[in-house]
């Protein structure tokens, strides 16, 4: 049976949707040859997908998900190309979605963690993202931990939940800079000191706060190390101008003149600092799988991580674990990573090694799998 699947495809430039985006069809293109595909962008976005096979074409739609009007015309857009099956990659499904389609679900933390938002607003959004759930004919769960979430707290029936897990970006795998390409981006950055490093945004349940609190109480205790004595902590991935209270931490734990908010940076560059940290921290409250540890591990990071939600189940026995919620316990785990020089070489070792069980070739199997599935399921 050879189907038209049609993938929407605009959010490829996020940071953890947008991996999921870029690495997934490159891997169904490299497996599929039977189906044909429809990937939907904007135009700016469908550059990033060339080079697939001649199965896969693009169809450019310019509107974004958040706009309300989407709801009636992206479901209008989708049927004038007359799929077989849709997949939408992030749980932001269109009130009038047409059927059949599968939804990959990444995480409940809007529901969990959102700031500022009226009891009326949130109660909507829950009925907007169980309905989206509720209809479609797989949801995929990119973890255990997200899967048993969308169960208990959105009670989806387990039978159309499927577990697939994400893989690191290819960017961070089997690319390692070499020395002078390192050194010159190191000095570009004006680094020439052992740094503690942490990627991601850093919305509420990411708990970045305590991570600042946390590194001031290290800095403290290794004041007269020969090697960590001048240790920094470097932050990617956002901007600390959206984040008062985190800016107050910083001031308060007296670590502003030590700590650097670096924003977005290119793939090759976070690559870099990947290499070059001293250890990767990431004491998230709250993931619905966890791609920047990982992504560090396949770089050679010794990882710090939570011991909650699926930061355990994909970290492994590769990862420090600490309670989110003592800012001493992160402290404890980032001590032990940095001066436990056996405990450091199994972290890399065993990092690579965990990071290299999750791959994109295994998930693109698995959700073609379940497109076949979803296309010949008439209930």
């Amino acid at each position: 049976m050879s189907l038209h699947i049609v993938i929407d495809a605009r959010r490829i430039r996020d940071f953890g949707i947008g991996t999921y985006i870029r690495n997934l069809i490159p891997a169904l293109g490299a497996i599929d040859d039977a189906n044909q595909y429809t990937l939907v962008s904007g135009p700016a976005e469908a550059a990033l997908l060339a080079g697939l096979p001649e199965n896969f074409r693009h169809a450019i739609y310019a509107r974004d998900d958040h706009s309300n009007l989407d709801h009636l015309a992206f479901p209008i857009f989708l049927r004038g190309l007359s799929p077989d099956l849709v997949h939408i990659p992030l749980n932001r499904v269109p009130l009038l979605m047409i059927r059949p389609y599968v939804v990959t679900i990444h995480d409940l933390a809007n529901l969990f963690y959102e700031e500022d938002v009226s009891p009326l607003w949130m109660h909507l959004r829950r009925y907007r993202f169980r309905r989206g759930l509720l209809r479609a004919k797989r949801v995929i769960a990119v973890s255990e931990a997200t899967r048993r979430d969308v169960e208990t707290h959105l009670n989806v029936p387990p039978r159309s939940i499927r577990t697939v897990y994400n893989a690191p970006d290819s960017a961070f795998v089997g690319h390692g800079a070499d020395r002078q390409e390192q050194q010159r981006i190191m000095e570009r950055y004006q680094i020439d000191y052992p740094f503690l490093l942490y990627a991601g945004n850093i919305r509420r349940h990411k708990n970045v706060p305590r991570l600042v609190e946390a590194f001031a109480v290290v800095r403290g205790q290794l004041a007269a190390h020969p090697v960590y004595k001048d240790l920094r902590l470097v932050i990617i991935g956002d901007t600390i101008s959206r984040y008062p209270a985190l800016r107050q931490t910083v001031i308060k734990s007296r670590v502003e003149h030590v700590v650097r908010f670096l924003g977005f940076v290119p793939f090759e560059t976070l690559r870099c600092f990947y290499e070059s940290a001293a250890a990767f921290v990431f004491p998230s409250r709250y993931e619905g799988f966890g791609l920047p540890p990982l992504e560090a591990m396949a770089c050679g990071a010794p990882v710090v991580t939570s011991n909650v939600s699926s930061l355990p189940e994909v970290a492994g026995d590769a990862a420090v674990l600490v309670n989110p919620e003592n800012v001493f316990d992160i402290a404890r785990g980032i001590k032990e990573a940095l001066l436990d020089e056996t405990l450091r070489a199994e972290l890399i070792h065993r990092g690579r090694a965990q990071a290299a069980r999750f791959s994109w070739e295994k998930a693109a199997r698995q959700v073609l799998e379940i497109y076949y599935e979803a296309a010949g399921d008439g209930d």
